[in-house]
C-alpha cells in the first residue's frame, strides 16, 4: 500500500472525502460505486467497482469466440480498463487504462466504427496514443449497456489495410455488447 501523506476526518454521517487529485488520478467520478474492503490489520481499502469486472472469465471466452468467428482482434473493456483479449497482444493489452477517447464514447453510449481503411482508429488505451505503430485500419466499438448504463465496451479491429468493417462485424460486436449486458442483469 502507498501512503498519499493525505488525512482526512470522517463527519457525523461517517463519510470520508476523497481528496480531487486522486480522484483524476484513479479516474473516479461522481456516483461511481467503489467496493469497501477490509483488512485484519483494521485498514480500508477502496477500489472502483467494475460490474463486468465479475464475468472476466467468461468475458476472455467470449473474447476467443468474437476472435476465432470474425478472425479479428477482440477486446472486451470495463469503463476502465481491457479485461479480455483475443487475437491479440495480450501482454501489451490486458489490464490497461483505456483511452480518454474511448471512454468518452463510452459516456455517450456511442456505437463507433472507423470510416474508411486509411483513417486512424480511435486509440484503445492510453498507451495506444503513444505508440506511432498502433494503427487499426478498421475498427468497430459497441458500448456494453446494463441498466441503462453503460459498463463497458466490445471492440473489433484489424490492422491488415484491406480488411473494412461491415454490417457483419456491426451486428456481431452489437449482439456480444447486448448478450454481456443482459448478463449484468440476472
Amino acid at each position: 500500500m502507498k501512503a498519499t501523506g493525505v488525512v482526512r476526518r470522517i463527519d457525523d454521517l461517517g463519510r470520508v472525502v476523497i481528496p480531487k487529485e486522486i480522484r483524476k488520478t484513479l479516474r473516479i467520478k461522481e456516483g461511481d460505486p467503489l467496493e469497501i474492503f477490509t483488512e485484519k490489520d483494521g485498514g480500508i481499502i477502496l477500489r472502483k467497482y467494475s460490474p463486468i469486472g465479475e464475468l472476466t472469465e467468461f468475458a476472455t471466452g467470449y473474447a476467443e469466440t468474437l476472435s476465432k468467428t470474425t478472425g479479428h482482434i477482440a477486446f472486451i473493456t470495463d469503463k476502465d480498463t481491457v479485461i479480455a483479449v483475443s487475437g491479440g497482444s495480450k501482454k501489451e493489452y490486458l489490464e490497461q487504462n483505456v483511452s480518454d477517447e474511448l471512454e468518452q464514447l463510452m459516456e455517450d453510449k456511442e456505437v463507433y466504427t472507423s470510416k474508411e481503411n486509411s483513417d486512424l482508429a480511435m486509440p484503445i488505451t492510453q498507451s495506444d496514443k503513444e505508440k506511432k505503430d498502433k494503427i487499426y485500419n478498421s475498427q468497430v466499438v459497441y458500448p456494453i449497456i446494463s441498466n441503462g448504463d453503460t459498463i463497458g465496451t466490445v471492440i473489433l479491429l484489424s490492422k491488415q489495410s484491406n480488411i473494412k468493417m461491415n454490417e457483419v462485424e456491426k451486428k456481431v460486436a452489437q449482439s456480444a455488447a447486448t448478450f454481456l449486458g443482459s448478463q449484468m442483469e440476472i
